[in-house]
C-alpha cells in the first residue's frame, strides 16, 4: 500500500484531565480545540524538526501511530473556560473579517478572532444544528471590481439562515430558505450554491435566486425509493437500530466536483446538481466522515474500526489504511477559502486525542506506486497533481506510461500495450526492441529462434480465417456501468475486508505475473497479434514523423544554428535520449535513425503478419533499409514489389539490370509474365525525369531493337518526362538504331511538339531524301521499298513537309534534289516556289512532269497569295477581286509565255494555253496577252478570253459607279443634319443666368452646347457637372 500520509499526534489529554473533544479548528499556527465542558483551548503548533520529511518514519499499515518526538509539537497559549456554557459543538472562521465562529448549545455565536470574546450570539439561530462557512473572490458586476464575500449558512430545524458579510463588514440582511425537512449536513459546492443533506436525499439550494433542485427524486410513483438505497425515515428501519436513518455526508473535490454519500452508496455531481458517470466508492461499511485533501479522499471509519481511508478519487482504489483508535473527528481546511493548504495536511480526532496527518511528498509517492507497479494509480496521481508540484510532469507521466505498456506486453495484452505507448510517444526503438529478430533486426532484446516461413504461412492463414480471427483479437475488460436508476437506487453488497480492493488488486498482479513470468518465447499466434498490434503503432509513428519531415529526409521546420545547451526539438521524445547523451547531437541524424528503423520494421512486419501490405509501403516515400529489403523480396520472389521498391529509392541502375535481365530471360527463372518482354523496362523508363537521359538511353536500346513501335514510347508518349528529354541526343541514339526511328521521331517532335527548330527540319528532309535514295536502290531485306504504296508515301511526305515547313534552308535542299531524279521534280518546284522562282518551277511542272492542271493550280495558289498579301498590306490601295494592272505581269501571264512561246527544243501547247485563256482571262492583261497569240490563230477561238475580259471591265465600272452614288448620298445627308445644327436658336433674355458663374449673360459672350444650354464663352472650360461634361467632349460648341 502507499504511504500518503503520516499520523502525528498533536494533543493528548490527560487521562486525570476528564473533558472530551468535541471539536477542532486549524489556521495558520493556531489550533483551536473545543471541549464538552464548553471551554476552549488554543494551541500553537510548532512545526517539526529540520529533520527532512522524507526521512520522518512512516506508519506501519497495523501497528500503532509513532511516539512524539522530543520537540513538544504543540504548546498551549491559552484556554478560554467560560467560552461557552454547553460543549462547543462545531467551530469555524471567516479570516477577512476576523471572527471566529462556534455552534453550542443550539445557537450560533461570533466572536473575536483575537481576544476570542463574544461579539454576538445570532439568536435567530435558536435550535440550529450545524453551520458551514465560505469565502470566495466576486467581482463587482459593473466594474469588475473583485472583493471578498464571506457567507455563513446555518441548518435551523427545516430552514436555512444565510448571513454574509462583504468586504469585512457583516450585511443586516438575513436570507432564510425553507426546505421539506431538516438539514442533517451542509456543504459548499461554489460561492452560491450549496448542498443540502437531508434524511430523504439531497438538495442544491442556490442562494442567488432562492431555488431548490432535488438531486434525488422519486423513482417510482407508488413507492418512493431513496437514490442511495436508504428509506424513508417514515419507512422501514435498520433492523435493530428503530428509525435510525443514515446520515447525508457531501464533499467537495477537485475541478468542480462533489460526492454524495449516504451509507455505502455514493454519487458523483457537479455544480449544477448533474450526476457524473463514475462508479461508487467500494466502502466495506459506512464511513464516519468524509472529506478531501487533495488529491485524495478520506474517509473516516466508525470508531469501532477506529481507520482512516485514503482513495484515489478518480480510480476509487484504496491506497492506504491508517489506524487512528476512536477516531470521530475529520478536519481539513476547506479549498473555498485557501488554496496554500492543499497537499500539506489535515487533523484527525477522537475524544482524546488530535493527530496532525503530514503528507509525504509527491515525488516519493510516485517512486513508491511505481515500486509496486500500480501504474494506473501513479499516472492518475499525476495527471491530477498541478505542474508545478512536480518536477517535469510531463516526462515522468509518459516514463510511467511505458513502464505500464511494458508489463502490458509481458502479460500479452498486445493491443493495450501498443495503444499506450503511442499516446506516450514511446520511442520506436523502445519498442521495437520487445521484438524477436525476425521482427526488430540487430536492436532486438530478445533471446530467440527466428520463425521459419512455413510456419509463417500457416498462422497467417489461421489469423485470417474466421475462427482464427474470434481467437486472436484481444476482449478488453468491460466496465459494469450501471443505468442511473440503478447506481442511484443502490445494491445490496457484502461485508468486505478493510483491504478488499488491494487483495483483488494483489490477487491481479499476481495472476498477471503468472502469466507473464512464464518465459515463453514471442512466437506463433502470440508473434502474429503482437506484430498486427505494431504495425498499427508504426503506422502511427510514421504519420508523426511525415509531419517533421518531407519525404525526401529534410526537416520542415530547421533546427536552430546556435542552439542552447539544454536545447531539445519537439521530436526529442521520439529519439529517446538520456540527459547525458544530449550533448552535441546531431538531432536531424538521429531522426533519420529513426525513420530508417520504423519503415524497416514495418516492412519485416508486414512481410510476416500482412504480406499483401508490402507493396503499399514500397510506392510511398520511406526510408527502409536497401539491404533488408532486396534481400528479403528476392528471398520471396517478389520480383515486382523489388522493382518497386528500387524505383522509390532511385536504384535506377539496379532496377534496369534486373528488369534487363527478366525481360530477355536470361536466367531461365519462374517469374511473372508481367516481367518479360520490354513491357515492364518501357514503362519504368518512362517514369524517369529527363536528368537520367543516359541511364534512359543506356538501358533503351535493348526494347528498341526487340519491339520498335512499343520502345518508340519511351520517347514520343504523350508524358512530360518524354516530352522534355534532350531532343538531340534522343535523335542521335534512334539514328544509330534504325534511320526509320529518327525519322518517325523527327515527325512527332515538328507535328506534335511544334518544334522550329531549323536542325531539326533540315535533318528530317534529309533522312526523306535518304530514304527515297536506299530504298529505290536496295533490296527490301536491306531497307528497300516492299512496294510502290510504300515508296508513294514517303514521296508525298516529303513534299508536303517542303511545302509547309518554312525553317530549313531552301538552296542547300535544292542543290541534294537531283535535276534528273523524275521522282524529285515536284519537290524542286515546291523549292524554286519558296525561292520565288515562280517561272521555274513552271517549267518543271510543264515541261517535266506534263501536268498542266497542277500548273494551273500552282498559279491559283500563288495569286491568291500575292492577293492576300495586298490586302493586309496598308501602303496598297483596296481594288476589286479581279481588278489588275495591265502594266504587271501576272503568274498566268508567265504561264502563257511558256505555253506559247516556250524555250527550246520544246514546240508550243496551244490547248493548254487557250484552256488557261478561257479560264482565267480576266487575270491575264490584255495588253501583253495578245502580243503572245499567234498571228494565224482565229478569234472565234478567243471568245471566251474577250468575254471574260470585257465582263470583268463593265463589273469593276458598274461597281465604281454605285460606290459614287452612295457617296453622295451620304454627303447629302450629311450636309442636311449640318445645316439644320446651324439654324439653332436660343433666346438669352435679361433674367438668363450662366448656370457656371451664376451671373447675367448681359452683352457678354455666350456659347450654346448642343442640347441648348447657354453659358458664357469664358466659362466653357470652368463648368462643373454635366456642362462640364459636355464642355469636354463637345469643346466645338457654336455661340
Amino acid at each position: 500500500m502507499l504511504t500518503a500520509f503520516s499520523a502525528r499526534p498533536l494533543v493528548e489529554l490527560r487521562q486525570r484531565d476528564k473533558s472530551k473533544i468535541e471539536s477542532l479548528l486549524a489556521y495558520g499556527d493556531r489550533l483551536l480545540v473545543g471541549l464538552n465542558t464548553g471551554s476552549l483551548r488554543i494551541y500553537r503548533v510548532n512545526e517539526p524538526s529540520s529533520t527532512p520529511q522524507s526521512s520522518l518514519p512512516e506508519t506501519p499499515d497495523d501497528g500503532p501511530p509513532p511516539s512524539p518526538t522530543k520537540k513538544k509539537p504543540v504548546d498551549l497559549m491559552r484556554e478560554e473556560e467560560k467560552f461557552s456554557k454547553k460543549p462547543i459543538q462545531q467551530l469555524a472562521i471567516i479570516k477577512e473579517a476576523s471572527i471566529l465562529i462556534s455552534l453550542s448549545d443550539n445557537y450560533v455565536s461570533l466572536h473575536d478572532l483575537q481576544s476570542y470574546s463574544l461579539q454576538k450570539r445570532l439568536e435567530k439561530t435558536k435550535g440550529a444544528t450545524l453551520f458551514a462557512a465560505a469565502s470566495n473572490i466576486v467581482k463587482d458586476g459593473e466594474e469588475g471590481i473583485p472583493s471578498i464575500v464571506s457567507r455563513l449558512a446555518v441548518a435551523v430545524k427545516r430552514k436555512i439562515l444565510l448571513w454574509s458579510w462583504q468586504d469585512m463588514e457583516l450585511t443586516e440582511e438575513v436570507a432564510e430558505i425553507t426546505l421539506v425537512a431538516a438539514a442533517k449536513s451542509l456543504t459548499w459546492a461554489s460561492g452560491t450554491k450549496i448542498v443540502a443533506g437531508l434524511d430523504s436525499g439531497f438538495v442544491m439550494v442556490d442562494i442567488e435566486t432562492m431555488e431548490i433542485t432535488d438531486i434525488m427524486k422519486s423513482s417510482g410513483v407508488d413507492e418512493v425509493v431513496s437514490k442511495f438505497g436508504a428509506v424513508s425515515s417514515t419507512g422501514m428501519s435498520y433492523m435493530g437500530m428503530g428509525s435510525w436513518v443514515p446520515k447525508p455526508m457531501a464533499t467537495k473535490l477537485y475541478e468542480d466536483e462533489i460526492l454524495l454519500a449516504k451509507d455505502v452508496h455514493t454519487l458523483f455531481i457537479d455544480s449544477n446538481s448533474k450526476p457524473l458517470d463514475k462508479r461508487q466508492v467500494p466502502w466495506p461499511t459506512a464511513p464516519e466522515g468524509i472529506g478531501y485533501s487533495y488529491p485524495y479522499l478520506l474517509a473516516l471509519q466508525p470508531p469501532a474500526k477506529g481507520n482512516l481511508e485514503v482513495r484515489n478519487p478518480d480510480t476509487l482504489s484504496l491506497l492506504q489504511s491508517i489506524p487512528l483508535p476512536n477516531a470521530t473527528l475529520l478536519h481539513v481546511p476547506q479549498p473555498n477559502i485557501s488554496l496554500a493548504h492543499a497537499g500539506k495536511g489535515f487533523l484527525v480526532g477522537s475524544d482524546r486525542c488530535i493527530w496532525r496527518m503530514t503528507a509525504t511528498g509527491y515525488d516519493r509517492q510516485i517512486e513508491e506506486l511505481t515500486s509496486k507497479e500500480l501504474y494506473d494509480e501513479a499516472i492518475s496521481l499525476i495527471s491530477m497533481l498541478e505542474d508545478t508540484l512536480l518536477l517535469d510532469k510531463e516526462d515522468r507521466l509518459r516514463v510511467i506510461k511505458m513502464m505500464k505498456a511494458q508489463k502490458l506486453f509481458e502479460q500479452r495484452k498486445y493491443r493495450d500495450s501498443l495503444e499506450l505507448f503511442a499516446d506516450a510517444t514511446a520511442p520506436p526503438h523502445k519498442v521495437i526492441s520487445m521484438y524477436p529478430k525476425s521482427i526488430a533486426g540487430s536492436i532486438s532484446m530478445v533471446d530467440g529462434e527466428d520463425v521459419s516461413e512455413e510456419e509463417l504461412e500457416n498462422e497467417a492463414e489461421t489469423e485470417t480465417s474466421p475462427e482464427g480471427k474470434k481467437s486472436v483479437e484481444s476482449t478488453p475488460q468491460s466496465t459494469v456501468k450501471r443505468t442511473m436508476f440503478g447506481r442511484l437506487r443502490g445494491e445490496v453488497q457484502k461485508a468486505e475486508a478493510d483491504t478488499a480492493s488491494v487483495k483483488s488488486a494483489k490477487m491481479s498482479e499476481a495472476g498477471d505475473s503468472n502469466k507473464a513470468g512464464d518465459d515463453k518465447p514471442l512466437e506463433g499466434k502470440d508473434l502474429i497479434k503482437a506484430v498486427n498490434e505494431l504495425c498499427a503503432f508504426l503506422a502511427q509513428t510514421r504519420v508523426k514523423l511525415q509531419k517533421i519531415m518531407t519525404p525526401d529526409g529534410k526537416l520542415k521546420q530547421p533546427l536552430p544554428t546556435n542552439p542552447p545547451k539544454d536545447y531539445r526539438p519537439e521530436f526529442h521524445q521520439l529519439i529517446g535520449l538520456s540527459a547525458d547523451e544530449q550533448e552535441d547531437v546531431d538531432w536531424h541524424e538521429k531522426l533519420m535513425e529513426v525513420a530508417t528503423i520504423v519503415d524497416t520494421t514495418l516492412f519485416r512486419a508486414y512481410m510476416l503478419a500482412r504480406p499483401g501490405l508490402a507493396g503499399s509501403l514500397f510506392r510511398l516515400a520511406n526510408f527502409c533499409d536497401p539491404k533488408v529489403v532486396r534481400d528479403k523480396l528476392y528471398e520471396t520472389g517478389r520480383y515486382a514489389d523489388l522493382i518497386d521498391f528500387l524505383h522509390g529509392k532511385r536504384l535506377h541502375h539496379e532496377a534496369l539490370e534486373m528488369l534487363e535481365r527478366f525481360g530477355k530471360d536470361v536466367d531461365n527463372e519462374t517469374i511473372s509474365p508481367a516481367l518479360r518482354g520490354p513491357q515492364r523496362t518501357i514503362a519504368y523508363l518512362q517514369q524517369l525525369p529527363p536528368e537520367h537521359i543516359d541511364l534512359i538511353l543506356e538501358y533503351a536500346k535493348w526494347p528498341v531493337r526487340q519491339d520498335a513501335d512499343a520502345g518508340m514510347e519511351i520517347f514520343i508518349a504523350d508524358t512530360e518526362n518524354a516530352e522534355t528529354l534532350p531532343r538531340e541526343r534522343v535523335l542521335d541514339f534512334l539514328q544509330r538504331i534504325n534511320p526509320l526511328l529518327a525519322t518517325r521521331y523527327l515527325e512527332h517532335i515538328i507535328t506534335e511538339l511544334s518544334d522550329m527548330t531549323p536542325d531539326f527540319h533540315q535533318r528530317l528532309i534529309d533522312l526523306y531524301l535518304e530514304r527515297l535514295h536506299t530504298g529505290r536502290e536496295s533490296k527490301p531485306e536491306y531497307g528497300g521499298f516492299t512496294n510502290q504504296e510504300e515508296k508513294l508515301d514517303c514521296k508525298q511526305k516529303l513534299e508536303r513537309f517542303l511545302r509547309s515547313s518554312e525553317q530549313y534552308n531552301r538552296s542547300r535542299i535544292f542543290v541534294k534534289l537531283s535535276a534528273d531524279d523524275a521522282d524529285l521534280f515536284e519537290s524542286r518546284a515546291i523549292v524554286l516556289s519558296k525561292m520565288g522562282q515562280h517561272k521555274q518551277a513552271l517549267q518543271i511542272c510543264v515541261f517535266q512532269i506534263q501536268d498542266y492542271a497542277k500548273a494551273e493550280e500552282y498559279c491559283n495558289q500563288t495569286y491568291l497569295t500575292s492577293q492576300a498579301q495586298n490586302l493586309t498590306s496598308p501602303a496598297v490601295p483596296l481594288t476589286g477581286p479581279d481588278k489588275t494592272n495591265d502594266d504587271t505581269p501576272s503568274i498566268y501571264h508567265t504561264l502563257l509565255s511558256l505555253y506559247l512561246t516556250p524555250p527550246p527544243p520544246h514546240t508550243p501547247k496551244l490547248e493548254p494555253a487557250l484552256d488557261l485563256l478561257s479560264a482565267h482571262g480576266a487575270r491575264l492583261p490584255a495588253s501583253q496577252t495578245l502580243s503572245l497569240i499567234p498571228q494565224d490563230l482565229k478569234i472565234a477561238t478567243l471568245e471566251s478570253y474577250f468575254t471574260g475580259r470585257i465582263r470583268t471591265a463593265n463589273t469593276v465600272l458598274n461597281s465604281e459607279r454605285i460606290v459614287a452614288q452612295l457617296r453622295a448620298v451620304r454627303q447629302a445627308a450629311t450636309q442636311e443634319a449640318y445645316m439644320g445644327e446651324r439654324n439653332k436658336r436660343v433666346v438669352v433674355t435679361e433674367d438668363r443666368l450662366c448656370p457656371v458663374c451664376m451671373k447675367r449673360f448681359g452683352n457678354s459672350a455666350v456659347r450654346v452646347y448642343p442640347d441648348g444650354k447657354v453659358v458664357h464663352y469664358g466659362c466653357f472650360n470652368r463648368g462643373t457637372g454635366a456642362v462640364a461634361g459636355w464642355g469636354k467632349r463637345h469643346s466645338a460648341g457654336w455661340a
